[in-house]
């Protein structure tokens, strides 16, 4: 082996170790470490723990707070996964000859880069029952019989939410989706209409074949960020009206550090991990099911 080529495999080397180091000593050793403490007592003092082996695997199981709070998790998740076919579709339009595109690609994009703690106490003043703007707006349009308690009534709580949420990442996603479709050949695009293929033909059998990773990458942000959410249900709602607004992020967070049972929040960590890889997995099969029987 030559000089140059010994010197570029020490590169090579080098560069990979040092994020294989990071990654195994921030990612792998602590989710070892983390899956050790699901089967301890741990309160998060103590020097020492007992293993009680899956008795906190039974207690979440048997604990009626963490399945609500995972049920409002679904509202998140299915709110977000029926927005993207619509994110798609516009991501579609910005791609196409629109006059003024950049400037509505900017303000989509807008909202994810704002602070989410400062999105979450700006839409509270909006939703407030006093002197919030949106009842206001209500009331200026004469639909004021339409106002509700809206962080407050168990009801409807979590959809207020979801819609905040949906406002914040929704032009995320379509960024994402346009720069996907951006990456389409138009050598295939340009061909496809010598060949005859109308706009809905174009987006079915081009566009959406060839940006199938990203729909892949969000469908999987979506389940991951459904689960996890955190921020604006902890600012807005704090998890109330009791734990109708929890969710399981903030449920465990408030189990390691107000119940100090780390033990029972390590295995709901654990639970939420293997939740996503599960979920994640059901829905490739059933998207990518759905798409091959359509093909043939």
């Amino acid at each position: 082996m030559n000089t140059l080529a010994k010197q570029r495999r020490i590169f090579i080397l080098v560069s990979l170790a040092v994020p294989v180091l990071l990654l195994v000593g921030f990612v792998v050793f602590p989710a070892i470490d983390l899956f050790r403490m699901s089967f301890t007592d741990w309160d998060g003092l103590s020097p020492t723990s007992s293993f009680i082996w899956f008795e906190n695997y039974i207690d979440m199981f048997h604990n009626p707070d963490l399945w609500q709070s995972l049920s409002n998790n679904a509202v998140y998740f299915f709110a977000h996964l029926l927005m993207i076919p619509v994110e798609l579709a516009f991501a579609v339009l910005l791609n196409s000859k629109l006059r003024g595109a950049k400037f509505y690609k900017t303000m989509v994009f807008m909202p994810y880069i704002i602070n989410g703690v400062a999105i979450s106490y700006a839409f509270s003043y909006f939703f407030s029952p006093i002197n919030g703007a949106f009842d206001s707006i209500l009331e200026a349009l004469k639909l004021g019989m339409l106002s509700q308690s809206w962080l407050s009534d168990p009801k409807i709580v979590n959809f207020v939410l979801a819609f905040v949420s949906l406002w914040r990442y929704s032009g995320y996603h379509v960024v994402l989706f346009l720069a996907a479709l951006q990456s389409v050949s138009k050598d295939i695009q340009e061909a496809a209409i010598i060949d005859g293929a109308n706009t809905w033909q174009m987006f079915r059998h081009i566009q959406i074949p060839s940006i199938m990773l990203m729909v892949d990458f969000i469908l999987f942000d979506n389940i991951r960020g459904a689960l996890q959410v955190f921020d604006i249900p902890f600012v807005m709602t704090s998890g109330g009206p009791g734990y109708a607004s929890s969710t399981f992020t903030l449920y465990t967070i408030k189990t390691a550090f107000t119940f100090s049972d780390f033990g029972l929040a390590s295995t709901m960590a654990v639970a939420i991990m293997v939740l996503i890889v599960v979920i994640y997995v059901v829905q490739n099969k059933i998207i990518h099911g759905v798409i091959l029987k359509e093909d043939k």
